[in-house]
């Protein structure tokens, strides 16, 4: 047992230096990519990145589904898409303000909202079918498509970077998406051994470790990319991977096998999920930036969902009281504080649209 415990750590301590290692080549190498092909660094971030740093969620989900242990697909696209927006997020902008176009919030921010609340609609019966799943997919094959038509161009309006060589960046690709793939095994495969010594249930595995183990590859990919100045690539990279995450993810392990989803899932997990995603419609609408106060504010939002699902693994007399107060105070002032500032911002943007243009002063002249 003694033994086994510290052949986990050591498994987790490798996978993480391997995801930051695969990170941090992935940036490198798609953003020389996507330059190539002519694509701006919103959409590199929003397909090219966010289909990288999902791999290791859609082959989790897709062996927990033909495994028979669908909770812990379930767990872990809400987990992991939950960490995306307060952790990733928040600590990428601890580590530098982050940037975001406008095209993040206008279509893109509106695409994950309506993400967001399909695996609700979808799991009202209790399960996520085949069908369903295919639906799913379906819908991310339209998604990426509208992407790329919609950002046709923009790549010209932006400064030139030169790309690397098709052979460094090939390298870089490789090697980005072995570190990343093989880490999160690791990690998650050494965590999930300390959690079940633990007796802690599958669920709360997929929403806690498995979902941290297989969100690094984002958290480490967005740290790099704000660090390294490519700021609207770490947002992208987060809002692209939570759409990947219930299109893709949740789509690839409901088609190979129909998913269960518990009462406990549909009446606290998945409004909580809503809830976060809700919570990006302020913090964006703030000037297009994230400022390192409202990254510290993520952070602390998850380390209040993480205090929950202790509670739910210890059986706390507390726990009940904690949902109620989540459910009743914390989410409906959440989506309350979103709408809110969406609709300042659009009472912004009109009133400054139609504001005339000054006319020039007497000392100017005539232009």
């Amino acid at each position: 047992m003694f033994n086994g415990m510290w052949l986990s750590l050591l498994q987790v301590g490798v996978g993480l230096v391997l995801l930051t290692f695969g990170a941090n080549r992935l940036v490198f190498g798609a953003a020389s990519l996507g330059r190539r092909l002519g694509l701006s660094s919103i959409v590199i971030g929003l397909t090219v990145l966010a289909t990288g740093t999902s791999a290791p969620e859609v082959a989790v989900s897709i062996q927990a589904s033909l495994s028979g242990r669908g909770e812990v697909a379930v767990g872990n696209v809400i987990g992991s898409n939950i960490f995306n927006v307060l952790m990733v997020l928040g600590l990428s902008a601890l580590a530098g303000a982050l940037v975001v176009q406008r095209q993040l919030v206008r279509l893109d921010l509106p695409v994950m909202l309506g993400v967001a609340t399909l695996p609700l609609l979808l799991g009202l019966d209790g399960r996520l079918s085949e069908t369903e799943g295919f639906l799913l997919l379906a819908l991310l094959v339209a998604y990426v498509a509208v992407l790329v038509w919609s950002t046709r161009g923009d790549a010209a309006l932006e400064t030139p970077v030169p790309p690397l060589s098709w052979a460094r960046t090939a390298l870089y690709l490789v090697m980005g998406g072995a570190g990343l793939v093989l880490g999160a095994n690791l990690l998650v495969g050494g965590a999930s051994e300390i959690a079940r010594g633990f007796g802690v249930s599958e669920l709360v595995i997929g929403l806690t470790l498995v979902a941290v183990g297989t969100s690094l590859p984002e958290l480490a990919t967005s740290v790099v990319a704000a660090r390294q100045g490519e700021r609207d690539m770490a947002v992208g990279n987060v809002i692209g991977s939570n759409i990947f995450n219930v299109l893709a993810v949740l789509g690839a392990g409901a088609a190979v096998g129909e998913l269960p989803v518990a009462p406990g899932v549909i009446n606290f997990d998945l409004p909580v999920m809503i809830a976060v995603s809700f919570a990006c419609v302020p913090v964006f609408w703030t000037g297009c930036r994230i400022a390192r106060a409202e990254g510290a504010v993520l952070v602390a939002y998850y380390v209040l969902y993480l205090s929950y699902l202790l509670l739910t693994a210890t059986s706390h007399h507390l726990e009940d009281d904690f949902r109620f107060a989540v459910l009743t105070f914390v989410i409906p002032l959440t989506i309350l504080a979103a709408a809110l500032a969406w609709f300042t911002a659009r009472t912004v943007d009109r009133d400054s649209a139609s504001e005339p243009d000054p006319e020039p002063s007497a000392a100017e002249g005539p232009r």
